[in-house]
């Protein structure tokens, strides 16, 4: 019997956003009900950036390529989750290469970002190290389970080695009752267009 672990953040207007800023927050707008009209509406208004997304190179670099472009066949398929819940600020080399990655495997950051709902302003991050490493291992796709990849880096030299080498970037992961090990993922983003980013429902499926 397989198990099936939702790996995605609840989107309600109390949730955590990006440095608790206030224009990030989702509003949830009763458009009609019942005491006034015959079926109920509601209209939603979010931030690209809510909760679990994908982002595209669009986010980061002049140019770049929109989140449509991204293939769904990029986001279905095996996916390892890494236990770095020890690990305290940046995520580096020297963090990963006890996995012994391989070219093209997806992996998932577990931390203790995953831990708690409230947003913490030093959130565990994959530093410019680790996303050299992961390029140089040929990864296919990073997810990580805080609401950025990175954090106090100027550049963004996160974000920019992994998006400009055509490795696929995760934010907003919930993996606390996830095991470290091997899953089948889906990670499917709202089918947007022309913009960088795309909330997304993602799931893992294990034995």
């Amino acid at each position: 019997m397989f198990q099936i672990y939702d790996i995605s953040m609840t989107i309600h207007e109390g949730m955590q956003v990006y440095k608790n800023k206030e224009e990030k927050k989702p509003v949830f707008h009763n458009v009609q009900n019942f005491s006034n009209a015959k079926a109920y509406e509601s209209k939603v208004t979010l931030d690209a950036h809510t909760g679990t997304h994908v982002d595209a190179p669009l986010h980061m670099i002049d140019g770049g390529a929109t989140i449509e472009t991204l293939p769904l066949s990029d986001l279905v398929g095996t996916a390892r989750v890494l236990d770095l819940t020890h690990v305290q600020e940046g995520i580096g080399r020297e963090h990963l290469e006890p996995f012994a990655l391989q070219k093209g495997e997806w992996i998932l950051l577990k931390t203790r970002n995953s831990l708690s709902e409230e947003f913490d302003f030093e959130f565990v991050y994959l530093n410019e190290s680790g996303a050299a490493y992961l390029h140089e291992l040929g990864v296919k796709g990073v997810g990580t389970d805080g609401l950025g990849i990175e954090r106090a880096q100027p550049n963004y030299g996160t974000h920019r080695t992994l998006m400009g080498n055509g490795i696929i970037i995760v934010e907003g992961l919930r993996l606390k009752d996830v095991p470290g090990g091997t899953y089948f993922m889906v990670i499917a983003p709202l089918k947007l267009t022309g913009i960088e980013a795309a909330p997304a429902r993602a799931f893992l499926i294990g034995n």
